[in-house]
């Protein structure tokens, strides 16, 4: 693999020794008289840096020559810092240097290593350096990395005390409020627990009231708005008891689904997800027959029963299943006598297409002759007991008679076992390689839906739904994970990336994708179909989302919607009516809480949201046909050619470039990290990287442009 080039013996590093006073005490006397006369902490900067000769920090140049005696730059600044710790002035335009060398991501994060947050927030409670110390404490957090943003995260009790204590300071409370907002959200907006100490640093209870009510003041700039709303969404996954309890948080999310700005309301609905995520219960994964056999003798309600009728009875679930889960046993017993294993196979083949749950579980039973118990038969001369275990079985002997087309069903009866079983990546391995011999067999991209990859899940979905023969039990599976998986994605990218960008647009496409699939399902699919509820909320969910503004403050008025609660309402009753009262799932509570809010909270927030829209950050149309071809390419994984050298995708943020030093530097090709001192590939002497590391986790797509 191309590296750096030239490897050369690495000198020995000098050893700094590290002095309070190395410059003479009367240079110091001079100095504080300079310093004392200089106007604004621009000039003050400029001061210190003639005085203790640093090159012109503002050129990449003079990045260059830190980089290269960095111990003796850091250590010659420190002995000024710590000679004249009282002096607000000289340690005010220290932190102005040490912001400028932050541009500099390698820079930067040496100086974090060095202490540098430790020297910053004292300087915060000094009324003559609060700004100059929260704008060096919001570069540092908006462009360091995650470790950085977690140790800056703990001060996050000092920036609530500050703006508490001037709660008509909005300049501070914005840089303060920014700084929280990226600091918290790396240390505590993350799937895994985090440490308790972040959450303790958080303070929720308190920090939430205080960040609404500053969004309310009149005169707050957007960037506090949308750090803000930012901010409130951190921390409602792991301090969702916290959040749930606060009325207001909820509400300002669910008013924000009204915003002109598909990211505020995007934004609002990633965190009303959220906060549901760790309450929530599981979705129905299993199905019990007798359940189903039971609802059936007790007969359905007038009401079901014309609906039913309407759709077709034989089309729907409760009927398929019911007629599937005795055409398995029939097939049992008729291999129970003839032993032919082939024969049960093609009949399983056709089943698994037929409805989810068409291979029931059961086995062959006895009666003993002396208990009069009813026992299971394990010596009938199958190599099986249990009904699923047949699968495999089956398996073999269809490949075994080697007919053309009918290895396809042999690997479809194989992924199905591993289904059942709960062994995923081996049904997906086992779809994949049917898919390399049958590209135009759905129920293998089907398979493909239910694994980790939603990026694999989406486009396997999408191609199956395009399979010239199709049953509608895989057609509405793949719908279902089509809605589920683009809805998923959307909402991520979106809140990652920034209007304009190309994931972005992506984002945009998911969302409507999910969207039109859901309205398909809820049109098309059997009104007792299990996953009709959660299409059902996904729906309602998106369409509220999408429309932004045009939905009415009442949804009363809003007629896409009412169709979909009365269908909603109907599969509730298919689902109690078979034995399983609706389950508190994450998407079920998150529709439930937005419906019920929704009209309050429109009125209550509505002049917030009016200031949200006066500065929208995306304020172009939803376009369906682009979003169609932004769907379309990226299914084909279409991608413009963006180049190596300074190829960037920041985390998305509502402001403008924070930090002071303009410099123009070059960005890492892996992580995007800007530096003065990268190094260079040295196939192609274009891509940059800022060590070893980031160089070897890039090479799986830069071999393919770098001319070695």
């Amino acid at each position: 693999m191309p590296g750096p080039r030239g490897k050369t013996k690495a000198k020995k590093a000098k050893p700094v020794v590290h002095s309070v006073a190395r410059v003479p005490s009367e240079e110091f006397i001079a100095l504080i008289n300079d310093i004392e006369e200089a106007e604004g902490w621009n000039t003050r900067v400029k001061v210190l840096c003639e005085f203790l000769h640093l090159p012109d920090l503002s050129r990449r140049s003079g990045l260059k020559k830190v980089h290269a005696n960095f111990n003796e730059v850091y250590h010659n600044i420190d002995d000024v810092y710590v000679a004249n710790i009282g002096n607000e002035k000289i340690t005010g335009a220290i932190i102005g240097i040490y912001t400028k060398m932050c541009a500099d991501a390698i820079l930067r994060d040496k100086l974090f290593q060095k202490g540098l947050v430790s020297k910053i927030t004292p300087l915060i409670s000094i009324p003559s350096t609060r700004y100059l110390a929260l704008r060096a404490l919001t570069t540092v957090t908006h462009h360091g990395g995650v470790d950085i943003r977690k140790e800056i995260s703990l001060e996050s009790p000092s920036l609530l005390k500050i703006i508490q204590e001037n709660p008509d300071d909005l300049r501070a409370a914005e840089m303060a409020i920014s700084t929280m907002a990226h600091a918290i959200g790396a240390a505590i907006n993350q799937e895994d627990p985090p440490a308790p100490k972040y959450i303790k640093a958080a303070n929720v209870g308190t920090l939430i009231p205080v960040v609404i009510d500053f969004m309310r003041k009149p005169g707050v700039t957007i960037q506090l708005l949308h750090h803000g709303l930012e901010l409130l969404t951190h921390p409602v996954l792991h301090c969702w008891g916290v959040c749930k309890a606060d009325a207001p948080l909820q509400n300002v999310l669910v008013a924000c689904l009204r915003s002109a700005d598909l990211t505020v309301r995007v934004s609002a609905l990633g965190g009303l997800l959220r906060l549901e995520a760790l309450s929530s219960e599981e979705d129905q994964r299993h199905f019990d027959p007798h359940k189903l056999m039971a609802a059936i003798e007790r007969r359905f309600p007038d009401h079901l029963v014309d609906i039913l009728t309407d759709y077709g009875a034989m089309r729907c679930e409760a009927y398929l299943t019911m007629t599937s889960t005795a055409d398995n046993q029939k097939a049992m017993m008729k291999c129970a006598q003839d032993k032919d294993l082939y024969s049960l196979g093609l009949k399983l083949a056709e089943l698994i297409t037929r409805t989810e749950f068409s291979i029931a579980e059961g086995s062959f039973q006895m009666q003993d002759p002396r208990t009069g118990q009813i026992e299971i038969n394990s010596d009938i001369g199958l190599p099986f007991v249990m009904w699923s275990d047949a699968l495999p079985h089956c398996a073999k002997a269809i490949r075994a008679k080697g007919r053309p087309g009918e290895e396809d069903l042999a690997d479809m009866i194989t992924a199905k076992f591993f289904i059942i079983r709960s062994r995923i990546p081996d049904a997906i391995e086992a779809a994949k390689r049917g898919l390399q011999r049958n590209p135009k067999f759905a129920y293998f991209y089907y398979v493909i839906t239910l694994g980790k990859d939603h990026y694999e899940g989406l486009r396997s979905a999408k191609k199956g739904l395009k399979c010239p023969k199709i049953t509608p039990f895989v057609r509405f599976g793949l719908l279902h994970r089509a809605v589920e998986l683009a809805g998923n994605l959307g909402v991520c990218r979106i809140q990652e990336f920034s209007p304009g960008d190309r994931k972005y647009d992506e984002g945009v496409a998911f969302l409507i994708s999910a969207m039109e699939d859901a309205k398909v399902y809820a049109m098309e699919a059997p009104p007792d179909a299990r996953h009709m509820k959660n299409v059902l909320y996904w729906y309602i969910c998106l369409t509220l989302t999408i429309k932004g503004p045009e939905t009415p403050a009442d949804l009363q008025e809003l007629q896409v919607s009412q169709v979909a609660f009365k269908k909603l309402g109907y599969a509730d009753e298919f689902s109690i009516l078979l034995g399983t009262i609706p389950p508190r799932t994450q998407l079920r509570l998150t529709q439930q809480n937005i419906v019920k809010r929704y009209p309050t909270a429109v009125q209550e927030w509505k002049d917030l949201v009016a200031r949200f829209d006066e500065v929208m950050m995306d304020e172009r149309p939803i376009s369906l046909e682009k979003a169609e071809d932004d769907l379309a390419a990226w299914l084909d994984d279409l991608h413009l050619d963006q180049g190596e050298e300074g190829e960037y995708h920041p985390q998305r943020c509502s402001h403008p470039r924070v930090s002071p030093n303009t410099v123009a530097l070059y960005r890492c090709s892996w992580c995007g990290n800007p530096s003065a001192a990268l190094r260079k590939c040295s196939g192609c002497e274009k891509a940059r990287y800022c060590d070893g590391g980031c160089q070897k986790s890039h090479w799986s797509e830069h071999k393919a442009t770098c001319r070695t």
